[in-house]
């Protein structure tokens, strides 16, 4: 008996060894781009270009003080957060109604609602360009802040995702305040967000950094220097041949500097995303 016992340790050893080993591969290839990009803003031109060395000979922090001094990356940044916070603030707003209309209001054609919100989901982002673009032409809405809030104030994967976080409250605690007298809006937000917190900051982690991160459709209704987000200010200033051309030190430093505010609220809201992960059901 105590021989089986042993084998089974042994198995368990071997297969808990074997998953750190896998973790710690595949945790070198995520970290490596983000040290090889540090790195490489502490580096010369010619240093970058010289594949033979990864590490510089001396360090150059003075890419950075050049990046941050002179050049517009924290204008560009500043843009970003503000319509990124914005953006986010609308969408759990929008979000959070809709899911709770979905799983906890009784009305006719609710179901139906459901697979058309979903049925949406499933359209390539590409599609949607087009046909945006002119409503916001007709309402004189391009190249402004508000025509890029407004075309992103509503995020179907976020209704999904707080829907099944919804799900997951039991039906009589939202009966009894119904017939305490709280209305639908203190309902959510007294009783439903508190409980599903870990939801909100999961999808309101992850909607900010694709809002920060966004390239394509600011870049399509705004062409104004001054409007430019992080992604479409480090193209313009640094790479199409702007105040830097191909100084590959510097654009490696405006990277490194752009990442900072990501690295910052994933540290203050991983306990939560993590949780808010796991309570809605999604995993990899």
């Amino acid at each position: 008996m105590s021989k089986k016992v042993l084998s089974k340790n042994k198995i368990n050893l071997l297969i808990l060894v074997y998953k750190n080993i896998l973790l710690i591969i595949a945790s070198i290839f995520t970290v490596f781009p983000f040290i090889w990009m540090i790195v490489s803003a502490l580096k010369t031109k010619s240093e970058i270009m010289d594949t033979s060395k990864f590490l510089p000979s001396v360090a150059q922090w003075g890419n950075f003080i050049e990046v941050l001094t002179n050049s517009p990356i924290l204008r560009y940044m500043g843009n970003s957060l503000f319509v990124s916070i914005i953006t986010v603030i609308l969408q759990l707003v929008t979000g959070a109604m809709i899911a709770y209309a979905i799983v906890n209001m009784r009305f006719k054609g609710r179901n139906i609602l459901f697979l058309v919100i979903m049925g949406t989901y499933m359209l390539p982002t590409v599609a949607t360009y087009v046909p945006s673009y002119i409503i916001l032409s007709k309402l004189n809405l391009l190249n402004t802040y508000t025509g890029l809030i407004i075309s992103n104030a509503v995020s179907i994967f976020g209704i999904f995702l707080l829907r099944q976080a919804f799900m997951q409250l039991p039906k009589g605690l939202i009966e009894a305040a119904r017939v305490d007298g709280a209305s639908h809006w203190q309902i959510i937000w007294k009783i439903v967000f508190p409980i599903t917190k870990p939801a909100f900051i999961t999808f309101g982690l992850i909607s900010f950094i694709s809002s920060y991160n966004n390239y394509m459709w600011p870049s399509l209704i705004t062409d104004s220097p001054e409007l430019s987000l992080v992604s479409q200010g480090l193209r313009r200033f640094f790479v199409e041949g702007g105040a830097y051309g191909t100084e590959w030190p510097l654009v490696m430093a405006a990277s490194t500097v752009i990442v900072v505010p990501l690295i910052i609220l994933f540290m203050f809201t991983q306990k939560w995303f993590i949780s808010g992960i796991g309570d809605t059901g999604i995993k990899g």
